[in-house]
């Protein structure tokens, strides 16, 4: 009778907790999950809307996401005012996301400012361990996981590349944004102190330019390298240069500067972009947003790094620079634009 009892006991455990997963599970698949969406930019980008909140929206309706019946979208945008970017994610908080989704740096570092409990998944985030957004890549620690491309090969690349084409090449300046986070004493955020970094040891010397959206005075940045004598203009991927893009290639090929610009910004006009475009982090976010409302924590889920090193030549440019570009170079590159 004892055996019978605990079988019978066993059997009524199995039976409810099968009927309370199947609840949990109809619970999940009936809820509405309220995803939040920071941004450094605007609504739209050149007329169309914001690539970043539609890549989301998309990738999340592959998963069976279906918007204003299993997902909501909040989403927040500064039009470049990095400076309202803080209360624009507290009150991301304030509504109850169950999830922020964060492009840049800067939106990373206001969203979890307002939040540590609040999952936030981020991407163009060029070094979360830098910035201290992350423990370590493979397990980050806190609230906060996504998607980066960082390369920590990625300037002396392009120096060797720059260097290629000017075998004498002694001066190099290094466009950055002033709102981007993490610049310790010397006033060098990360990504500006491994360029610094790499153009020492390549044997250069450096200029660091700063300039902030969302109307940046690069007139008065250009002065700053031709007093100084810069030979070539290194732009970095932050939210300042990477909206006024084509401007700055505009401004530096009428000063006869050779330009190297991140992966994927061959857009802009300039010489030579290389490495990983930044909009190659974005598709891996919606799957591990999907972790994340499945229960997965950010702080156990490890960020995706994303590496496709491209190398796009401008010989348009190069001519107006009155450039010869070594062969060599140019059969190497995954894109030639004449």
């Amino acid at each position: 009778m004892e055996r019978r009892t605990m079988l019978a006991g066993a059997a009524a455990l199995t039976v409810g907790l099968t009927l309370a997963e199947g609840v949990s599970h109809a619970q999940q698949a009936s809820r509405v999950f309220r995803v939040g969406v920071l941004v450094n930019g605007g609504a739209s980008v050149e007329g169309k809307p914001n690539p970043q909140v539609e890549g989301l929206r998309s990738g999340l309706a592959q998963l069976g996401y279906l918007e204003g019946k299993s997902v909501v979208y909040e989403a927040r945008f500064p039009d470049g005012q990095l400076d309202r970017l803080p209360g624009l994610a507290v009150e991301l908080v304030g509504i109850g996301v169950d999830v922020i989704a964060t492009f840049g740096g800067p939106s990373t570092n206001a969203a979890r400012r307002a939040t540590t409990t609040v999952p936030i998944v981020a991407a163009l985030v060029a070094d979360p361990v830098a910035i201290g957004v992350a423990a370590t890549l493979e397990r980050p620690g806190s609230n906060v996981t996504g998607a980066t491309n960082n390369d920590p090969e990625l300037a002396s690349r392009q120096l060797a590349i720059l260097k290629a084409i000017l075998p004498k090449l002694a001066r190099v300046a290094i466009l950055s944004d002033s709102d981007i986070p993490g610049a310790d004493a010397s006033g060098l955020a990360p990504i500006e102190r491994s360029n610094v970094a790499a153009a020492r040891a390549a044997g250069l010397t450096p200029q660091v330019l700063k300039i902030r959206g969302p109307k940046p005075d690069l007139e008065t940045a250009f002065r700053a390298m031709t007093a100084e004598g810069a030979e070539v203009l290194v732009v970095l991927e932050v939210p300042a240069t990477i909206r006024d893009r084509k401007r700055i290639a505009e401004l530096a090929t009428k000063q006869r500067l050779p330009t190297m610009f991140w992966g994927g910004a061959s857009d802009s006009g300039c010489l030579l972009s290389y490495g990983t475009s930044f909009t190659a982090s974005f598709p891996p976010l919606p799957g591990i947003i999907d972790k994340i409302l499945k229960g997965a924590r950010p702080a156990e889920t490890p960020f995706a790094v994303i590496s496709q090193r491209e190398l796009s030549i401008n010989l348009k440019t190069a001519g107006e620079l009155g450039l010869t570009l070594p062969g060599e170079l140019i059969s190497r590159a995954d894109l030639v634009i004449k």
